[in-house]
């Protein structure tokens, strides 16, 4: 038995580089070129991952030389390796963005460094086939965030910081005590192994149903679902543009990644409750996220409840767990990473040459930035899932599953989001650079060529997602499949002696 090295380097690349640049202490012009250099490695890795698992199957690696169920795997299937490279993509860009923008005295207290250790834990929790290291992975990524919501210490950093660590904290006692309650049940630890004991369980579903309840508080509060996502806003809303983007377009993904990863391996035997109970919160977190959309005329609020509304579109589609509601999941996620980082980034070069994050107090900006402008539009549509961009694919599944298992009010709810969703960003588009013309001479004279150069190659990311929608459908049908037939994930357990 051997370990194969390829899927470990997403998780080894960004923690080296973590490690290299706090050993050459605070010297930022070098952070910023190892961070972007590691975050070309990343993607080159993870190309190479979809590569060979599109081609072989699951890469399964086992550390320490212990075998599974007893030693700790990395599981890389289709799911894992399309997340991972959507990261790495989001991870790159957002460097190169933020050598602009984050600030030099940020720079020098190793944000970089929080950057690569955050990206660590995300890719270990999408990695993972322990249930246990997942926990691990989660305070990794969650300790580098603490960092980042802090790093600046100003007023509202401090302060919504102080509501993101003590959220968290309480929702990570919560996943021990879960990871107890399933020990106690199934005896192991390893998700495949638990997968396939509890498919001949034969004792009390309560038991069962607690645990399904304690997973879905822990990584509802992760994600941004009702009625957990209290926090949200305002904890996302403080700090910088750049980690924002982060946190907006990775940070949640992870929490939605457990809910499907664990409810369609652990919790299958009893779905008219658990996958009902998620389906209701689903619907009421997008219906929250709309009130929330329209409630707002700061930019970055919008686009932040936003986040929201696409965390219950997400799951809506992992609630029907069936091979067309979790293709329209997968594909959603995928697009919805992207697309936020997207936005942020341009409502973040806004803000960054004027100032201001009050729409209304914009004007007119069409003529100073057309292209942005343009951008801006097309990546709006995309968020609205308008054919054929992103969007639409995932929404056009996750529908087409809601009305198939007669779930009609959640398709219409779907649907009726995509309205709201329009509506928010194309009336924050119209304001922006459409309405009356604002003072052009209180815009900053400020260096925008890198935030421009990942503004705009992050919407072209995802208008070429969008296009190549049906030539990349064989690897989200592969990604589907370990999620509606969990014995395709858990199959690798039966080959290890």
């Amino acid at each position: 038995m051997t370990t194969n090295i390829l899927p470990l380097l997403p998780i080894m690349i960004p923690f080296f580089s973590g490690i290299i640049m706090l050993f050459i202490g605070k010297r930022p012009v070098a952070h910023r070129v190892i961070a972007a250099i590691s975050g070309l490695l990343l993607i080159l890795s993870s190309l190479w991952l979809i590569i060979e698992v599109y081609q072989n199957g699951t890469m399964v690696t086992f550390l320490g030389n212990w075998a599974s169920p007893f030693g700790i795997s990395l599981v890389m299937d289709m799911a894992a390796v399309l997340l991972i490279t959507t990261t790495a993509i989001i991870t790159f860009l957002t460097v190169i963005y933020s050598f602009q923008t984050i600030g030099i005295e940020r720079e020098k207290f190793y944000y970089y460094v929080m950057i690569m250790f955050m990206i660590t834990g995300i890719n270990g929790a999408f990695s993972t086939g322990d249930i246990f290291n997942m926990f691990v992975f989660f305070e990794v990524f969650l300790l580098a965030s603490y960092v980042l919501i802090t790093l600046g210490g100003t007023k509202i950093q401090l302060q919504e910081g102080f509501k993101y660590i003590v959220v968290n904290i309480i929702a990570s006692n919560f996943f021990v005590l879960g990871l107890a309650y399933l020990y106690s049940v199934t005896g192991s630890l390893n998700m495949a192994d638990i997968s396939n004991k509890l498919s001949g369980f034969d004792g009390s579903f309560s038991i069962m149903s607690l645990i399904a309840i304690v997973f879905l508080f822990v990584f509802a509060t992760k994600a941004g679902l009702f009625p957990l996502y209290f926090w949200l806003p305002g904890s996302y809303y403080a700090p910088p543009m750049p980690i924002l983007i982060f946190f907006g377009a990775l940070l949640t993904k992870v929490g939605v990644y457990a809910i499907a990863r664990t409810y369609s391996l652990f919790f299958m035997d009893n779905t008219a409750f658990t996958h009902q109970l998620l389906l209701f919160l689903a619907l009421i977190t997008i219906v929250m996220g709309c009130i929330g959309a329209l409630s707002f005329s700061d930019m970055k609020k919008i686009i932040i409840y936003n986040i929201i509304i696409a965390v219950g579109i997400i799951l809506v589609g992992v609630a029907m767990m069936d091979e067309s509601g979790m293709l329209g999941a997968l594909y959603y996620l995928i697009h919805d990473m992207i697309i936020k980082a997207a936005l942020f980034m341009l409502v973040g070069f806004l803000i960054y040459r004027t100032g201001q994050t009050n729409a209304d107090k914009l004007g007119g900006l069409i003529k100073q930035h057309p292209f942005v402008g343009v951008m801006f539009f097309v990546a709006a549509l995309a968020l609205a899932g308008v054919p054929p961009l992103s969007g639409f694919y995932g929404k056009l599944f996750i529908v087409q599953s809601a009305f198939e298992n007669g779930q009609h009010i959640a398709g219409i709810v779907v649907l009726a989001s995509s309205l709201v969703v329009l509506y928010s960003v194309m009336n924050l588009f119209i304001k922006v650079f459409w309405g009356e013309e604002m003072d052009f001479t209180t815009l900053r004279p400020v260096k925008s060529d890198k935030i421009l150069f990942a503004s705009i190659a992050m919407v072209i990311v995802s208008i070429a997602f969008g296009l190549a929608a049906d030539a990349l459908y064989p690897l989200f049908e592969m990604a589907a499949q370990s999620f509606y037939d969990p014995s395709s994930y858990s199959e690798y357990i039966t080959e290890v002696e």
